[in-house]
């Protein structure tokens, strides 16, 4: 299921996100430190949904236009991440093109994660683009896959 976020889900938003599994294959690697998360919080919050496993928060997906990004917490869903990537992707394409009424979803995915990018081949993205891009300094390759609704 997912859910508006709320000001209470900030804090355990943040713990997800520093997660190393989670930074690791993120556009932005460095630890992110409370203040700087209480900031993007205020301005994006509004963006943020709240994904839940058996009724338990386990992940966020951040919609900003037409374009989309998530990560789950690693550490709470052990051996019952896979199951929970797929269920998660599946509820953010049909409120995606549902309740948001989006033509086009899309986002970026390091070229190195390859398990998210044969997720999202296997709910209908296709890769349109490849590009470099600076990550915490390092340039890297970024993949965008898209699909229509």
């Amino acid at each position: 299921m997912l859910r508006p976020a709320t000001d209470s889900d900030r804090d355990q938003v943040l713990n997800w996100r520093n997660h190393p599994a989670v930074r690791a294959v993120s556009l932005t690697t460095h630890e992110i430190q409370p203040a700087e998360h209480a900031a993007w919080w205020a301005t994006h919050s509004g963006d943020v949904l709240i994904y839940e496993e058996d009724g338990v928060p386990a992940g966020v997906v951040i919609f900003t236009g037409a374009t989309w990004s998530f990560y789950l917490d690693v550490e709470g869903l052990g051996p019952r991440l896979l199951p929970a990537w797929m269920r998660l992707e599946k509820e953010a394409v049909e409120y995606a093109f549902g309740t948001l009424g989006l033509p086009r979803l899309g986002g970026e995915t390091l070229e190195e994660n390859t398990q998210v990018l044969a997720l999202h081949r296997r709910f209908g993205f296709r890769e349109t683009r490849r590009y470099e891009r600076l990550v915490d300094g390092v340039p890297k390759t970024v993949v965008w896959t898209e699909r229509a609704k």
